[in-house]
């Protein structure tokens, strides 16, 4: 992985356990620390990771419609000293997968004025209800459990989302802290040598093998270099402060980086012109085939196609069939042993069918648009994830480009600088030239720090656009 090629040379000082034993131990926080703190502490990839338990939640409830039900009923009447009736009916009712439903129960009827249509006495049923059409081979009951399972999946995805965009906003942060950094160390270096060479004029002077303009020239670029040292010192500050935000302790407690936190170096020893880069054919596969974006669109069609499948059964007419098995007496020894159809049984039909069909049809004809809908979605994000992998790609091929350049700008500014020095000290050139080719310098390793810290972030920019990035 273009990750794990990146920080291959990184050395972790300490394992992380805690994100406060990582920052009361270490001295250096790596990139690789930073993504490990915020995968684990920080209060979004939490908030995704609910969002995930909420629909493994949701799953859970909707198979409650294939729980096995219990009823009891029990009514009695009596008036004017009269017994008029008495009903006790204990059923266990137990739904299943393929739409049929089976029942079972118990019944107890006495009284002077039962309901002709009821069995006096004790009695026994056990029976099924079979939907012949409509809700035979798919039911609203399966359709939300499938679509239960799948809304779990694509949260999953979503929760793969949030978690990389919220990685990749932190190493956006990480490198800006890292450049703020390392320029601010090449400031603080440059500050240093120049007031070396301040007091090196001052005695040249003092001494009388400079003029007292050279004393002016090297104090004005002493002070000038002071002044940008201390504006990358408030850079520094306000990029630790922004790499903060995505920095949480393990007891959900925000964490301020401290002054004594560096950022690691060993980016400085990889070498960019060696580097290997990314395969742009294979960058854009993945995407195509992994991408959280892509899967989760996939889901969501898989769910819409769960409830066009539901809808067609709407244009379907009604034919349940309903039978019961009857017995005297509270035994079932003798449910199976007789005809079903000889004696002993309940048995109904019932049939319905609108006879427009206008609710059926428009419900049905919404669920075909919406599939519509999302398969034109889905075409619009493959391409748009194509391109951003393709812009990111170019990023990395640019960034490599202008900082192989500016290494050998640098090396040459340097050699300039050094001639310059040579050619001072023997009095044939003047501080104003010196100074002038210590700025070039300068720029040029501000620039190059720039460049290499973005082109790192390109590395990983790649990945996220291509939904690698976890």
């Amino acid at each position: 992985m273009i990750r794990n090629a990146i920080f291959k040379s990184v050395l972790f000082l300490l394992a992380v356990a805690h994100a406060e034993d990582l920052f009361s131990q270490q001295k250096v926080l790596t990139l690789e620390n930073t993504m490990d703190i915020i995968r684990k502490f920080h209060p979004v990839a939490q908030q995704a990771k609910l969002e995930v338990d909420l629909a493994k939640a949701s799953l859970q409830a909707s198979r409650g419609v294939f729980d096995p039900s219990f009823y009891l009923r029990n009514e009695k009447k009596s008036f004017d000293g009269k017994n008029y009736y008495f009903y006790s009916n204990p059923e266990l009712k137990i739904p299943t997968w393929f739409g049929i439903d089976i029942k079972a129960g118990f019944e107890n009827n006495t009284g002077d004025r039962l309901d002709p249509v009821t069995s006096a006495g004790k009695s026994t049923y056990a029976g099924i209800s079979i939907p012949v059409l409509k809700g035979l081979l798919f039911d609203k009951r399966r359709a939300v459990v499938q679509q239960s399972k799948l809304l779990v999946q694509m949260s999953r995805q979503d929760q793969l989302q949030q978690i990389a965009d919220l990685l990749y906003d932190a190493v956006d942060a990480y490198w800006k802290w890292t450049a703020a950094h390392q320029v601010y160390t090449i400031l603080t270096e440059t500050t240093n040598n120049n007031a070396k060479r301040f007091e090196f004029v001052k005695r040249a002077y003092a001494s009388g093998d400079r003029a007292a303009i050279d004393t002016t020239e090297s104090l004005a670029q002493l002070q000038g270099f002071q002044a940008m040292q201390a504006q990358a010192w408030l850079e520094l500050q306000r990029q630790r402060l922004e790499l903060s935000n995505f920095l949480w302790r393990d007891d959900a407690a925000p964490y301020e980086l401290s002054d004594d936190v560096v950022p690691d170096s060993s980016w400085n020893l990889v070498l960019i012109k060696e580097y290997p880069l990314p395969v742009l054919a294979d960058a854009i596969a993945q995407a195509m085939q992994s991408h959280p974006k892509l899967m989760s669109l996939d889901y969501k069609q898989d769910v819409l196609e769960v409830e066009r499948r539901a809808k067609f059964q709407g244009l379907l007419p009604t034919l349940d069939l309903n039978y019961n098995f009857l017995n005297k007496g509270y035994g079932i020894n003798k449910f199976f042993a007789q005809p079903l159809f000889e004696n002993n049984y309940k048995y109904g039909v019932q049939f319905g069918l609108p006879l427009f069909q206008r609710e059926a049809r428009g419900e049905y004809s919404k669920a075909k648009i919406k599939l519509a809908d999302v398969d034109y979605k889905t075409q619009q994000t493959k391409l748009e994830i194509e391109n951003k992998v393709k812009s990111s790609f170019n990023d990395i091929l640019a960034l490599q480009t202008q900082s192989l350049l500016f290494q050998d700008n640098l090396r040459n500014q340097a050699l300039l600088l050094k001639a310059e020095e040579s050619k001072f000290s023997i009095g044939e050139s003047s501080m104003f030239l010196v100074n002038a080719r210590e700025i070039k310098l300068l720029e040029t390793r501000q620039k190059l720090a720039e460049l290499k810290t973005k082109f790192f972030k390109s590395l990983l920019g790649v990945q996220w656009a291509s939904g690698q990035l976890r």
